[in-house]
């Protein structure tokens, strides 16, 4: 009598590794406490469904609630291990997940789980918070538009300005860029009046004060910096053109034309040992006073005038682009051809050559001549024509160029807590929360396009996703530390180039590293037999980094039976 066996096999990848993290972070927990479910709930609970959609979302970078329950049927035994719950399918049914986002988009509810959440992982982390990163994005979306929704017209960052948008504000944590704070507001809110409800949101979920504060030219409106100075804060911020007008930097660069202003210089230490200079720049000081909630505050501040030396290459670059342009067309004024009309009267030309100088916005840095002369036509006749001749104004352009890279940034911190090349250091490193709007709007968090239409759902997707974001960056963070601390590399992460190490791998290039890793199930009668692929040295080496206190593969592998799976 011979027994049929049965062979069937789960893609595993990184799934224990993603709950493991997401467990460490203490999400599902955290979501069990402030969302409590129906009382007609049954099955998973709603930290547990939320947990497993997480680490869905994160390693398959789809955020589609109809595609959920199909994958975890493929893989509940694996689930089934990583939750240490006996789980069904039917627990990740499109229904489930959205009374998720329904729960994640109540904004009382919301506010009360990130600051909790933010508590534990200072914790959990031995975080020392010193500086915040504020900045916002747009999301765009085939919405219908009322005039009271959230969906709205606005300013795009997505470079839709035909679509309506919701704007999303992040407020991370250096030096991590973990958030700390995520706001959904409607599309057509401008970002000046974001900040301060965003600080509030910071100060009650960290309990702290003291922070410094950084932000693009959209922070530095003088409420939002008397806010940050009354609530005992530091900024540092870059003041717009508005605040800072030509005539006024032309005061601020006066004593450095005159050489009476000496320049400090910021320079970094390259791998080679040689030295770049990224800026230069001085300081001034300005008192100030506002009227805040009908008290006045009032500080000095410091005036950091620095030139970046990349943007003003870079500015310098776009001035001699357009004075070629402008030049090569106007000298397309003197080229006689069919059907082009023959200017015998210099008005009409100079008004075309204006036309041409604004447009390529050179006014002033080219001069241009007028004369009648003569023009062979095509058939070799001599005809009169004005001619136009064009020459640079070096020294306009010279000065025009010393002006360029030159800006004003404003803080309340002392030089001896943050020095002029420590503020170049901070304001640069900005990138860290544009980085999560990346991650956002694209792999492997993919929040564009959004397929849902009801406007608190897309809110409890857009807060869902930031916890995804939580997950990417303490499992990178970790990692780099640890390596960090231990003077080593990672190598193995590139495919096609094995040998190729890296001290601050990505949590995206770490993830990638588990693929292809399957639980396969052989049952014969009434036993069934349980194989997990074998971890290579860099998944083990990965694993050993993150220092979990169980192993996610080897609890995966403890948990299952010899039974078949029903």
């Amino acid at each position: 009598m011979t027994t049929e066996l049965t062979v069937t096999t789960e893609r595993v990848d990184d799934i224990p590794l993603l709950v493991a993290q997401i467990d460490r972070l203490g999400i599902g927990e955290w979501v069990d406490r402030h969302c409590l479910a129906h009382g007609n709930w049954r099955g998973l609970s709603l930290g547990k469904v939320l947990t497993v959609w997480l680490a869905h979302i994160l390693s398959q970078g789809d955020h589609r609630l109809n595609r959920v329950q199909t994958w975890a049927e493929q893989r509940l035994q694996t689930l089934e291990q990583c939750i240490h719950t006996p789980t069904v399918a039917l627990d990740f049914s499109d229904d489930r997940l959205a009374v998720i986002l329904d729960k994640l988009g109540d904004d009382t509810t919301w506010q009360a789980l990130e600051c909790d959440l933010n508590r534990h992982v200072l914790r959990v982390y031995d975080l020392h918070p010193e500086r915040v990163r504020l900045d916002s994005t747009t999301v765009s979306g085939y919405w219908e538009v009322t005039s009271e929704g959230l969906f709205q017209f606005g300013p795009s960052k997505d470079h839709r300005p035909d679509l309506p948008q919701v704007k999303v504000m992040v407020s991370a944590l250096d030096p991590l860029g973990l958030p700390l704070v995520t706001q959904v507001v409607g599309g057509q809110r401008a970002d000046d009046r974001l900040y301060i409800p965003a600080i509030e949101q910071v100060r009650e979920g960290l309990q702290q004060r003291g922070l410094l504060y950084i932000g693009d030219v959209k922070m530095s409106a003088q409420e939002t910096r008397a806010f940050l100075v009354a609530g005992g804060d530091y900024y540092l911020s870059p003041l717009s053109q508005r605040q800072v007008p030509e005539s006024a930097m032309d005061d601020y660069l006066a004593p450095v034309w005159t050489h009476q202003q000496p320049l400090e210089q910021v320079t970094r230490m390259e791998a080679d040992g040689t030295r770049t200079l990224l800026a230069e720049g001085f300081e001034a000081t300005a008192t100030l006073s506002v009227a805040l909630a009908g008290q006045s505050v009032a500080w000095t501040e410091r005036r950091l005038v620095l030139r970046s030396i990349a943007q003003a290459e870079v500015q310098q670059a776009a001035l001699e682009q357009r004075l070629t342009k402008a030049s090569a067309a106007l000298a397309e004024c003197n080229v006689y051809k069919r059907g082009k009309k023959r200017h015998t009267e210099i008005a009409p030309v100079r008004q075309k050559a204006g036309a041409l100088l604004a447009q390529h916005r050179v006014n002033g840095l080219l001069h241009v001549a007028y004369e009648l002369g003569e023009i062979k036509t095509p058939k070799g006749a001599l005809r009169p024509m004005v001619m136009v001749r064009v020459t640079r104004d070096e020294d306009a352009i010279q000065a025009l160029k010393e002006r360029m890279g030159w800006r004003v940034y404003v803080t309340n911190q002392s030089p001896q807590q943050l020095s002029l090349a420590d503020a170049v250091g901070a304001y640069r490193a900005e990138y860290l929360v544009e980085r999560n709007f990346t991650r956002l709007k694209g792999r492997p968090l993919t929040l564009r396009p959004v397929y849902l239409t009801d406007e608190q759902r897309v809110t409890g997707l857009v807060r869902l996703l930031s916890l995804g974001l939580r997950v990417l960056t303490a499992l990178e963070f970790t990692v780099r530390q640890q390596l960090a601390q231990a003077g080593t590399v990672l190598t193995g992460l590139y495919p096609g180039n094995p040998k190729r190490a890296t001290a601050r791998p990505t949590a995206e290039r770490l993830l990638e590293a588990f693929d292809n890793i399957t639980l396969s199930i052989i049952t014969a009668g009434t036993q069934a037999h349980y194989h997990l692929t074998s971890l290579t040295q860099l998944q083990q080496r990965v694993l050993s980094l993150l220092d979990f206190k169980k192993h996610p593969y080897l609890s995966l592998m403890a948990g299952i039976s010899n039974s078949p799976p029903e």
